[in-house]
């Protein structure tokens, strides 16, 4: 398993600078949905940028990668239906009382030619039925942005920089979205 699961990042997540860059952007972007007295939870940290740009007391990120040290970006279309509705509960059992879920996450309808290309992608989402499945669990949806971001930072030509990923968040034209926001409250 863990030898799959190295080839996968190696393939599909290779470390660059160019996802640091948008994850910090993507923190400062988010900052009003986290308060700076708030206990934040990166569950797929991944490489942990968007963790460690988050101003916040507390901050934890987990994650499977054994080579990595510890919003949920990502992840969740890599579990099947059922899982991935068991997992939307569990942290609506971890949250308190107007605690938040903050979800990045692809959008099938915006990303279908390229959705299954993660070969471990198990569970299909929309702007629509993510909410959805969030509202069944107990949450109250406040934000969607169907299209938040490019589906895949791989094979841009263009480079990737700090105001260019600041112009593409507030532009209301988003070329290559394939990744939503989804933001939610604990009822």
């Amino acid at each position: 398993m863990a030898s799959a699961l190295n080839g996968y990042h190696a393939a599909h997540l290779p470390e660059g600078p160019a996802r640091a860059v948008v994850w910090k952007v993507v923190a400062e972007h988010l900052a009003s949905w986290v308060a700076p007295d708030a206990h934040v939870l990166e569950i797929g940290a991944g490489y942990c940028e968007w963790i460690n740009n988050v101003t916040a007391s507390r901050r934890v990120a987990i994650g499977i990668w054994p080579e990595i040290a510890p919003l949920a970006s990502n992840i969740l279309e890599h579990f099947e239906p059922a899982v991935a509705s068991s997992v939307v509960e569990d942290i609506n059992r971890l949250l308190k009382p107007g605690g938040r879920l903050i979800v990045v996450q692809p959008n099938f309808r915006y990303a279908a030619k390229h959705y299954f290309d993660g070969y471990t992608h198990r569970s299909v989402f929309t702007d629509a039925s993510l909410p959805n499945l969030l509202r069944a669990h107990g949450f109250r949806v406040d934000r969607v942005e169907p299209r938040f971001l490019p589906y895949s930072m791989r094979g841009s030509k263009l480079p990737i920089r700090a105001w260019t990923v600041r112009a593409y968040l507030r532009s209301p034209i988003k070329p290559m979205a394939g990744q939503m926001l989804v933001v939610a409250s604990k009822a």
